[in-house]
């Protein structure tokens, strides 16, 4: 598994879903497996049996998360610059073409959510951005063409 780098937020949040599974999903899926096995015949029981799947895809989302703590490498936030767009950059954005103002902040994979407006680094607009000083305009190959993006301001 590739190393994957986050903000201490991140970390944090990936922790408590796994101390979450752990505590309380973990206990609760064994209850309804032992609830659906005190009920007889296991062959044809659909509860121990949803029970054994809700248990599988549990400890196989557990896992995932381990893994990805286990690689992950936090960022010290103290030494982000805004020189040039990075990663943990707020980046305002100007699509030339029809003059939408964006905000988007650079964040690893795991943290990515555009609910948020968080993408991740590894994103196409974000690559594009990648290095970039404010002023500059940059044209980046999305699914629906070419976009042309002036970068308006970069902040923390």
């Amino acid at each position: 598994m590739a190393v994957s780098y986050m903000t201490e937020e991140g970390y944090n949040k990936i922790l408590a879903e796994i101390n979450y599974l752990e505590a309380v999903k973990r206990p609760e899926i064994s209850a309804q497996i032992a609830e659906a096995r005190d009920k007889g015949d296991l062959s044809e029981n659909a509860e121990y049996d949803a029970a054994k799947d809700a248990q599988g895809i549990m400890e196989a989302k557990l896992a995932q998360l381990k893994g990805l703590l286990s690689n992950a490498r936090l960022i010290d936030e103290s030494k982000i610059s805004t020189d040039a767009v990075q990663i943990l950059n707020r980046v305002k954005i100007k699509n030339i073409k029809n003059n939408a103002v964006m905000t988007y902040m650079l964040v690893s994979d795991s943290e990515a959510n555009l609910k948020e407006g968080k993408i991740a680094v590894s994103a196409p607009i974000a690559q594009g951005l990648m290095g970039k000083k404010v002023g500059d305009v940059v044209n980046i190959t999305v699914p629906s063409g070419v976009m042309s993006l002036e970068i308006i301001e970069i902040s923390i």
